[in-house]
């Protein structure tokens, strides 16, 4: 099929990930994990819309996330054509207006594909042929979604309601959306499932920008006033634009199909046969994973022995996870946590994370490798006055030019070359070296090399947060405060 216009593929950025705990935390959520292959599921995702019929991709995401937003993509040889920066999450509608408004202003009318960047989806192609069936229909100012071919009663999902069943091969033929239907019981969902004239929302969309701003307009007139000014008075920083924050905090947090969708009638889908999950859960991850007989994944250093239908992670290399006699059960073991779960209520583990959070456990949200704009550190040894870290620079970066009030710092270098400031003097560390930081000193560390750049850091004083720190210089623009 032909296409009159390309396709701008929008990927939804944003999220906590808590159903995935421990993996997945808000300091790096599940779309930026390896969940079911050797890329993260935001990494697959970008790769999924690349190719002669689409555009660079939009990304949507917050601030913290930005910068993994890029380095993620320039490692699968991607450049995005913006990245727009929400100042809060706000659910779906707010983030696909903004973005509607923005590409509109490029090119009128264009034809933008909204897809989440962390669902699984093992037949790109296949879906890729869904996508350009939509296209003319999406062109021809309809509002379409895409229907996934059920493989069971599921309650986690909305369902859509189609006009007449798909044909046997389900091959993506639009037609009509009849309607939508809410999350629901077992015995609905059910009689849903076996009715074969219901798909599970994907969450996927295409429409062109005219048909959405004009849904916006038509129905959620109030969220178009503030959307458009949030993209007026929006910033540029360092090729991110930031969405202005006083008029994005005036939007309403609501999804795309209360706010809009439900209430158009301009409305199509398409159906999709091949494999999809969201990976909403562990069970989902089990769902998706290589089992062998006895329905056992295991993943990392984990040993199943005399299991059946369970899943086994671990994460670390330094451990071994072994389970012996297990059924039904979800285990992922973490450096700092580990989840152990009846795989029934796997969808319960954000009660975990809810119960972390009022003890004040760091783990309910925070990995213990921390990602930074210029690569990542992790904490090896916490004492009363002294912590010891790994950190790990990219080549070409560089921390800020920094002081600290109450700690000095021992850096020995390990691997590569490091670019050292203390006050006047700039000297090379090469492996095996160390340098000593007094406090107050005035330092900065780079990594001049073309590959990564690793030392272990050796802090002492009387407070160690992360928040006592001098900033003087960023080449990534962090105000004073912000780590790293």
């Amino acid at each position: 099929m032909t296409l009159n216009k390309s396709i701008y593929p929008v990927l939804l950025c944003g999220g906590s990930g808590t159903r995935l705990w421990p993996l997945s935390r808000k300091s790096y959520p599940k779309q930026f994990a390896r969940l079911t292959g050797d890329e993260s599921l935001f990494q697959a995702s970008a790769k999924r819309f690349a190719g002669a019929a689409f555009k660079a991709p939009t990304v949507i995401t917050g601030a913290d996330f930005r910068f993994i937003v890029l380095e993620q993509l320039a490692a699968v040889e991607i450049a995005p054509a913006a990245t727009l920066i929400e100042p809060e999450g706000r659910n779906t509608a707010p983030a696909i207006l903004a973005t509607a408004l923005v590409l509109d202003a490029e090119e009128s009318g264009a034809l933008m594909l909204v897809a989440p960047s962390d669902h699984v989806i093992p037949d790109a192609e296949r879906f890729r042929e869904a996508v350009i069936a939509a296209a003319p229909v999406a062109e021809a100012g309809n509002l379409v979604t895409f229907g996934i071919k059920p493989d069971r009663p599921e309650t986690g999902y909305g369902w859509l309601a189609l006009s007449e069943r798909p044909d046997v091969d389900f091959a993506p033929v639009p037609q009509a959306l009849k309607g939508f239907v809410e999350k629901p019981t077992l015995e609905t969902a059910q009689k849903l499932f076996d009715g074969g004239e219901h798909l599970w929302n994907a969450g996927i969309f295409m429409f062109s920008t005219t048909a959405i701003i004009e849904a916006f307009e038509k129905h959620a007139p109030d969220m178009l006033a503030h959307a458009q000014r949030a993209v007026e008075e929006a910033e540029k920083d360092l090729g991110f634009t930031r969405l202005a924050p006083e008029p994005w905090a005036q939007l309403e947090d609501i999804s795309i199909d209360y706010a809009v969708l439900e209430k158009a009638e301009n409305l199509s889908v398409v159906p999709y046969g091949g494999v999809w999950s969201d990976l909403g859960g562990w069970d989902a991850v089990w769902r998706e994973s290589d089992l062998d007989e006895s329905g056992v994944a295991t993943s990392g250093p984990a040993t199943a022995i005399e299991c059946d239908d369970t899943l086994l992670r671990a994460e670390t290399e330094s451990q071994e996870l072994v389970g012996i006699g297990l059924k039904d059960v979800i285990a992922v073991a973490m450096p700092d946590a580990v989840l152990v779960a009846h795989k029934d209520r796997a969808q319960e583990v954000k009660k975990a994370v809810a119960a972390l959070k009022a003890k004040g456990a760091s783990q309910a949200e925070t990995l213990p490798r921390d990602y930074r704009p210029w690569g990542w550190y992790e904490s090896l040894v916490v004492g009363r006055r002294f912590q010891v870290k790994r950190i790990h620079v990219h080549p070409g970066a560089a921390l800020s030019l920094q002081s600290h009030h109450h700690r000095s710092e021992h850096w020995i270098v390990v691997e590569g070359t490091a670019k050292v400031t203390i006050d006047e003097t700039v000297q090379l560390v090469t492996e095996n070296q160390s340098v000593y930081i007094p406090l107050g000193a005035v330092h900065r560390m780079e990594n001049p090399g073309k590959v990564p750049m690793v030392l272990i850091e050796v802090q002492t004083g009387s407070y160690l947060g992360e928040d006592d720190i001098i900033r003087y210089e960023d080449i990534y623009a962090r105000g004073q405060g912000a780590k790293g």
